[in-house]
This record gives structure tokens, sequence and C-alpha cells, in this order.
């Protein structure tokens, strides 16, 4: 059996796109035969203090590392740990998700042991470190060493050709679990998750919302995710208001309001009070059944980045057939077809968000049931399981030969 090491900055039950992709693409290793240890980073623990894994016996086995305040301390106390885990248990290669911080040590790492290394740019990594105070240097040279590269988005693949001369960047899509993130019409035996018939979901919709607070006239608009500027943070606030001045509305959080942009909401709150006690924050939900259930509750599903990788929220949104509209940011292009299965909105025209929404909202039932139809057709061919299956083994077949 074949062994990787994979390095993330996040991973379950961590907040986030990169926690959330990175415990996904383990399992899925895990299933390809590969054995898979993982090291992510920790706050919530002494630094330098290392958290092993509950049982040596199963696999995957995660070990969770405490930060220094700065990486320079972070790094050379985490590849020492990595050394003696090579030592252990002789790695063939190793994996880093994200291309900084953990690309970068992946691919040093791999290089002063002689073993294969991959790294995954998955969001904004990209855009982040090719401008100041991002390291420039450090990102060209992670690309240029690394033997395996991916990107999770065609967009990103064409910005890491140019940067690092390289043209075999391998496009490695976010996927969905299809069984989960669903429509309420949907039946499986396989996930509670969705229901038999319409009577059953219409009652623990019911349910839901009243738990929330949601009154029954009241139209959700729906963001997934852990809330901050990059995400659009203040174009969602201002389509709230838009869409209160012509009918009953909330904006369901479903995730939490990253700490250093609660301020934003507190303004919000003093020149909007009322329209911010219609903001519901569910905070972290502890699994994807619950995410998926939140999510049906939105009329609405709203994606207003201001820079994108291929968020996993919007390709969960869409399977669970919610009505989408979202930035041009990143690969979201590469999900929706304006029109067709969703709506993009340019970045330059976000603060229009409100009056998109009013429009979608207008829409003739027939025509809306169209559009959120081919929402899920879209995933279900592209962005399955099974396609993720299909696109690893090409990974891994290129980094670890005869695997």
């Amino acid at each position: 059996m074949k062994r990787l090491l994979l390095i993330t900055e996040r991973f379950a039950p961590d907040l986030g796109g990169v926690a959330s992709s990175a415990t996904r693409l383990v399992r899925t290793l895990c299933q390809l035969g590969i054995e898979t240890d993982v090291i992510t980073w920790s706050r919530y623990l002494q630094p330098g203090e290392v958290l092993p894994p509950e049982s040596l016996d199963i696999q995957p086995r995660v070990y969770r590392v405490g930060l220094y305040r700065h990486w320079d301390m972070t790094m050379p106390h985490t590849l020492n740990f990595l050394e003696w885990l090579h030592q252990t248990y002789n790695y063939d290669a190793v994996w880093g998700h994200y291309l900084f911080p953990s690309g970068f040590l992946a691919t040093w790492f791999a290089k002063l042991q002689g073993i294969a290394s991959t790294v995954s740019a998955r969001g904004n990594d990209v855009d982040r470190e090719m401008f100041p105070p991002g390291d420039f240097a450090r990102l060209q040279w992670t690309l240029q060493h690394a033997n395996v590269i991916t990107a999770v988005s065609g967009d990103m693949a064409r910005k890491m050709r140019l940067l690092c001369g390289r043209d075999d960047v391998l496009v490695l899509k976010n996927t969905v679990d299809t069984e989960i993130f669903s429509p309420e019409n949907q039946t499986s035996q396989q996930s509670t998750s969705v229901f038999a018939s319409e009577e059953e979901f219409t009652r623990i919709n019911d349910n839901l919302r009243d738990s929330l607070g949601i009154a029954s006239e009241e139209v959700v608009l729906g963001f997934c995710g852990e809330l901050r500027e990059k995400k659009g943070q203040q174009f969602l606030l201002n389509a709230l208001t838009r869409v209160r001045q012509q009918q009953p509305a909330c904006l369901l959080i479903i995730g939490e309001v990253r700490t250093s942009q609660e301020s934003l909401l507190q303004l919000y709150a003093t020149h909007q009070p009322e329209d911010a006690q219609r903001v519901i924050v569910t905070g972290h939900l502890s699994n994807s059944e619950k995410v998926a259930a939140h999510l049906r509750l939105c009329d609405v599903y709203l994606q207003p980045s201001l820079w994108e990788g291929m968020p996993n929220a919007l390709l969960e949104a869409m399977a669970c057939g919610c009505c989408c509209i979202a930035s041009d940011a990143g690969g979201i292009p590469e999900i929706i077809s304006h029109g067709e299965n969703g709506f993009l909105l340019s970045r330059s025209h976000l603060h229009k968000l409100g009056e998109a929404v009013l429009e979608c909202l207008a829409m003739p039932l027939g025509e809306k049931r169209r559009i959120q139809e081919a929402a899920r057709d879209r995933i279900l061919t592209a962005h399955s399981i099974t396609q993720e299956l299909q696109q690893l083994q090409t990974v891994i077949d290129r980094l670890i030969p005869n695997s």
C-alpha cells in the first residue's frame, strides 16, 4: 500500500472551504487505497504541542500541531515533526493543500527527503500570495518545484501556468455529496437529509423555520460559510435592505461571521436597526445534513464574492436545487451559466444585488423550477463524488506511478 502525507491549514471540524475540501479529499484518497496521514495546525493548542490521533490503527491519522505566533517558528517546528513521521511511516509522497503555508512546506519537505510532492490551489491563494504582503518568490518556487500541481478551477490553472511556465497543471474540481445535498423532492435510502414525501418535508421545513424565528411570510436570502469581506459581506447586507423595502425578508447566514468583521454588522445595526434584526446567524453546524436542511430554506442563495476559487457552498446550494445569484469571481462562471442554471452578477455591479434578488423572486414559478433543476443537473454531471474519484486517480497516477 502506498503512503501519503497531506498537510493542510484546516481540517474537519474546522470551518471553511479549505477544511471541507481537505476532509473530503482525504476520505476519497482512503477509498482509493492510499494510506493517508494528515498534519494540520491548531490555534487551540499550546505553541508546538502535538495532539496525536485518537487511534494509530484508524485511517486517516490526523495530527494537530499548535501554532506559534509567527510562521518562522511554526514551520521549523512542524518540519521537525514531519521528519519524525517520515522516519516512522516512510511516505511515498507529500500533498500540500493550499499553496501557502501548506504547499510550500510540503514541497520543501519532499525535496529534503527525495520524495514526490503535489500542491493544490483551492481559493484565492494565488492572488493573495502574488501581491504584497504576499511572498511572490516563495509562491513561484513552490509552483516550479512541486512534481504535480492542481487547481480547483480553470481560471486558477491559467494563472498558475502563467506564473510558473508549466503547461501540466491539472484541474481538480470541488465536488459535492449529492446524496446529502439534494432537493426536498428527492428520495434516498442512504441519507436522512431527504424526505420521502412532500408533506414530511413541509413539516420539517416549517419546524426549522420556526426554530430560527423566520416568519411564514418572509423570503429567505441565504449565504453559507464564514462571512467576511472577500465573500461580499457588505453587498449581502445592502441586498437585504433593498429587498425589505419591497417585501418581508431575512438574511440567513448558515455558518459564522469572522470575528474581525463583526464591527461591520454592528455598524449596519446602527444605521439599519430593523433590517439588522432580520440577519440570522446559525453558528457552526455540526454536520452536512444540517447544512443541507438550512440551504433548502433559501428562496434565493447569494454568493457575491470578490475573490474565489470554486466555492463549496455554492456547489452545495446548487445541488440542493437553490436558485443562486453569484458574482463572476474566479471559477464561478465555470459553474453557473447565466440564465440557465443560475444568475451571474459582475463584480463591478454587486451594488445591484438587491435588484437582482427582486427580479429573481418575481420570476414565474415554472421558470424558477427550470433553473433549479438545471442547477442540480450541473452538479450531478460535473461535480459529483464519482468525478472526484476519477480526477484523484489521475493525480495519484502522476504522483506515485504504479500505485
